[in-house]
């Protein structure tokens, strides 16, 4: 993937700096995508932005807030502040306490499913989030799965929080969302991590992976059906990952370091983003690393070597090799 160099300044003969354009893939993987936050710290540290973002189920949901300009410092307070203080509602659900049925009756959707992703949406998203694509400050693509057509759907324009709960509807858990016509569920069931969506659209492609496995539980042999549930899911998500790996690579590929917490492992906000605190210095070093090769100094020259010399076209040399493939957009 080649970008378009600068034209020669006319102005004291100097080529400006051609900073590439760096494509963000969030994936999807429940409570260990808290590790989102300390990535997106690591580019607000770096001074760097995104060019476009992708983002599945939770890495949707932090890639809108992004996008929507928040920083990553603002998501790891408001988060804390969700999972600690004002929502104990959700705290309890994510503890499976049990409730009255009166007490859940604003976070629950129809009876064939525990909860309304859109709702749920709108207590933990930040206020200053979007309401619009268009409204973003860093280009979106959001990433959710048609039940029947068992195909990815992406968002890239019209209502940012429908896009968002759609992506972030995993089965079970939340009852699919109906956009058009069609019945959506979460995306990482067809696309968990979405760097294939940035290839043609981005100079250094970094992909963040917060996919998981199962972890033995000492106190018994086997898991129980709850634990099977959705371990199934994000074992099948896993498994679409390594296959996509095969056939195209991310120029940066983050593994964050959170695969043994549990998808609803919320509570465990401060460690999962200590587990997660060696992946994002190893982001920072890879980052700024790949940034000096591919960022451009100024050329001093003259405007008589300017009409002389035409420059030749630079290929820039891809640091892994990609594979292209066009992604169904709505």
């Amino acid at each position: 993937m080649t970008a378009e160099m600068s034209a020669p300044s006319p102005i004291h003969g100097k080529h400006p700096v051609r900073t590439p354009r760096i494509g963000l893939a969030l994936g999807g993987g429940g409570a260990r995508g808290l590790a989102h936050i300390g990535m997106l710290e690591a580019f607000d540290e770096l001074g760097v932005k995104p060019a476009v973002i992708a983002g599945t189920s939770i890495g949707a949901i932090y890639g809108a807030a992004y996008a929507s300009g928040i920083s990553g410092r603002e998501l790891r307070e408001h988060t804390r502040i969700i999972l600690s203080q004002r929502f104990g509602l959700i705290r309890d659900l994510f503890l499976a306490t049990a409730q009255p049925l009166q007490r859940l009756r604003n976070v629950f959707g129809r009876r064939d499913a525990i909860l309304n992703s859109a709702t749920v949406l709108d207590v933990i998203l930040p206020k200053q989030v979007k309401d619009d694509f268009a409204e973003c400050a860093i280009p979106l693509k959001v990433v959710a799965s048609d039940f029947y057509d068992q195909e990815p759907r992406v968002f890239t324009a019209g209502q940012l929080r429908t896009a968002v709960s759609a992506s972030m509807a995993l089965p079970a858990l939340f009852q699919p969302v109906v956009v058009n016509g069609r019945a959506l569920i979460d995306g990482g069931l067809t696309n968990p991590l979405p760097f294939d969506l940035l290839m043609t659209e981005a100079d250094i492609i970094v992909a963040i992976d917060v996919s998981g496995v199962p972890v033995p539980n000492s106190r018994r042999a086997v898991p129980t059906a709850f634990e099977a549930l959705f371990a199934s899911a994000f074992l099948f998500e896993r498994t679409i990952i390594r296959e996509k790996l095969k056939s195209a690579q991310p120029d940066i590929l983050i593994s964050a370091g959170t695969s043994h917490y549990q998808v609803l492992d919320f509570l465990k906000f401060d460690e999962i983003l200590e587990a997660a605190a060696p992946a994002k210095e190893k982001l920072k070093q890879q980052l700024a690393r790949v940034l000096s090769v591919e960022t451009l100094p100024e050329l001093s020259i003259s405007e008589s070597e300017i009409l002389r010399v035409e420059a030749p076209k630079r290929k820039r040399r891809a640091l892994l090799s990609r594979g292209r493939r066009a992604p169904k957009q709505d």
